[in-house]
């Protein structure tokens, strides 16, 4: 049986349907995106949402021409589709097949790189800015939800278009209610209404006139206004200097139909606010897309506790015995393993929204009162918040423990989501104590040791379970400082670091070589490096994080102050970008495994 779906392998193919097969063609992208996501892993509830008003976008604009920027990225698969990737869909997320963000070397529709949060309207600005420049008439499209208007950069970019004239549009996918529940028929037809040819010429007309009558034209304008408020909830971006209409029902194509084409022959910034339902046209989505946001493959399998899952259990029985333990997240509860801390301690739990420079500060706040913080954050999404570590926290000494999830590679979700910088980024921050365990048990003492630190601390892990160890009940903190040593050899020493110790310990088996966990990567413990440097003929360091600046990198850095002639290796991370795919062929690519710290050694002392 031939689909609507299998027609269309361009937004051409789809401008040449009638606007009567649209629904039709909406429900074939839902059944595609929710087959392909149960066989690749991805987010299913956010995608669900849009595909309505993906479909009305690409009918009403000419893209590639007009330049679409969706943000957050993870809600792009309907726009995917239509744009001559249907096919590959079942490649999503792995080795060598489709990301699972926009990414512009895959398609020339994929205008911009969207891996994080809240960049599409400041992307979107410089588009349009920038056919201003070149006399074009191109459109500028920024496709923001899921929480990203949460996040201080989107005001930045709105308050700078604002000010502007440039031909930007901005459609706010409202997918939470955040915003207003005012959506029917009446704003519909207000939204109709305002965003026409009629209204906008009877009022650009109406301003010539009474212009000349200042009086009268600030009567008119404050009356315009207060009528806009009592029906429209975009006080606050006509006030930055948008044409605000909505909100209006996201998934009615006949409206989104209407209206875009509408706000597409409006000059100036135009600002869209559409109301969605996460997990739209599946059942289980729709009543749970919290738990459906971000999924696994049908058919994966945990191997045991989660990182993520040892942390929240610490953090409930830490916040237990310490009445002045306060966590903060930026808006990755479920993510971080905040679920049962929020709902055991609703009111020491914060959830800031995407903002993290605003979570790092405010824990400064709450430490400088004496209180005990956890920010519980993604490698990838501190670095966002660099300034304020550096500044609002470490120059202080303030004791902020930060709680470091998806340290190292994260396979499917590829470069933007990889944590590969963090203990580069933060191994240069006086005052820091940086530590990264070995095994689930470890993870839980270094949490304890860094609460218990007056000052600021990093524990830095990374996604998915660990080796399975046995896990203690008790908090117990470790010796600041002191590296643990894993067995005894004689030529060889290989210097782990968190996640790689297990791979160090496989490895040295073979090479029967000294095996040490290093526990710490600030402060090192510079007394077992010496005995390791005087007993040796060659020391490997090995992490999953960049080569550069690394942990690996400090361990050379002190060799070289003390004048050792001991030859050191450093195994990393390379320096460049990794694409997705499955984690652990990731890490035998890059050298982290066993047979690359065997090659190594071969290198070394050729036989």
């Amino acid at each position: 049986m031939t689909t609507l779906l299998s027609q269309i392998d361009s937004p051409d193919d789809l401008r040449q349907l009638d606007k009567s097969q649209l629904p039709q063609l909406a429900t074939e992208i839902r059944a595609l995106i929710v087959d392909s996501v149960q066989q690749t892993g991805g987010h299913i509830s956010s995608n669900l949402g849009v595909v309505e008003l993906t479909l009305a976008l690409h009918y009403v604009f000419k893209t590639p021409e007009d330049r679409f920027v969706w943000d957050v990225g993870h809600q792009s698969y309907a726009h995917k589709i239509l744009t001559g990737r249907r096919d590959q869909m079942s490649t999503m997320r792995q080795a060598g097949g489709l990301s699972g963000f926009p990414k512009r070397s895959e398609s020339p529709y994929d205008t911009f790189g969207v891996g994080h949060s809240s960049t599409s309207i400041s992307a979107a600005l410089g588009m349009a800015l920038a056919a201003q420049a070149q006399y074009s008439q191109r459109h500028s499209v920024a496709i923001i939800g899921d929480g990203a208007l949460t996040a201080g950069q989107a005001y930045e970019a709105l308050a700078h278009a604002g000010d502007l004239n440039a031909n930007l549009l901005v459609v706010l996918n409202d997918n939470e209610m955040s915003i207003s529940r005012n959506v029917g028929g009446m704003s519909n037809y207000l939204a109709r209404m305002l965003s026409g040819n009629f209204y906008t010429t009877a009022r650009e007309g109406s301003k010539k006139v009474l212009e000349k009558l200042p009086s009268a034209w600030e009567f008119a304008r404050r009356a315009e206004e207060h009528m806009k408020g009592m029906v429209i909830p975009g006080t606050l971006f006509e006030e930055m200097g948008f044409n605000y209409i909505g909100p209006i029902d996201g998934h009615d194509l006949d409206t989104l139909l209407s209206t875009l084409s509408n706000l597409r022959d409006r000059k100036g910034p135009q600002f869209l606010h559409i109301v969605t339902k996460k997990g739209k046209g599946y059942q289980p989505a729709e009543e749970q897309p919290n738990k459906y946001h971000g999924v696994s493959p049908a058919n994966s399998q945990a191997a045991g506790p989660s990182y993520t899952s040892v942390f929240g259990d610490w953090l409930c029985d830490m916040a237990a015995e310490s009445e002045d333990l306060i966590a903060i997240t930026p808006a990755m509860c479920d993510g971080s393993g905040l679920s049962h801390f929020s709902e055991q301690f609703p009111e020491r739990y914060f959830d800031v929204g995407i903002a993290e420079q605003h979570a790092v500060t405010l824990a400064a706040g709450i430490a400088s009162e004496g209180k005990k913080p956890v920010v519980a954050i993604y490698s990838t999404f501190l670095q966002r918040a660099y300034d304020q570590l550096i500044h609002d926290v470490a120059i202080q000494n303030l004791p902020v423990l930060f709680a470091i999830d998806r340290g190292g590679l994260v396979g499917a979700d590829g470069a933007t989501h990889a944590g590969s910088f963090d203990l580069s980024y933060l191994r240069c921050v006086p005052n820091m104590l940086i530590m990264a365990p070995a095994d689930e048990n470890e993870c839980r003492q270094m949490l304890t040791t860094g609460y218990q630190h007056n000052g600021p601390s990093a524990v830095r892990y990374p996604r998915g379970s660990g080796p399975g160890a046995e896990i203690e009940t008790t908090l117990t903190p470790l010796t600041i400082g002191q590296a643990e040593t894993k067995s005894e050899g004689s030529r060889v020493a290989i210097l782990g670091f968190g996640s790689m110790v297990k791979t160090a310990q496989e490895a040295g088996e073979t090479l029967e070589a000294t095996v040490v966990n290093m526990r710490f990567i600030k402060p090192l413990d510079t007394t077992l490096i010496d005995n390791i440097a005087a007993n040796h003929e060659l020391i490997i360091t090995i992490e999953e994080n960049a080569k550069l600046g690394g942990a690996g990198s400090g361990v050379a850095e002190y060799l070289l102050s003390k004048g050792a002639s001991t030859p050191i290796k450093i195994l990393g991370l390379p320096d460049n970008f990794l694409d997705h795919g499955q984690h652990q062929q990731m890490l035998v690519d890059c050298g982290l495994s066993v047979e690359g710290i065997i090659n190594t050694v071969k290198q070394h002392f050729p036989a």
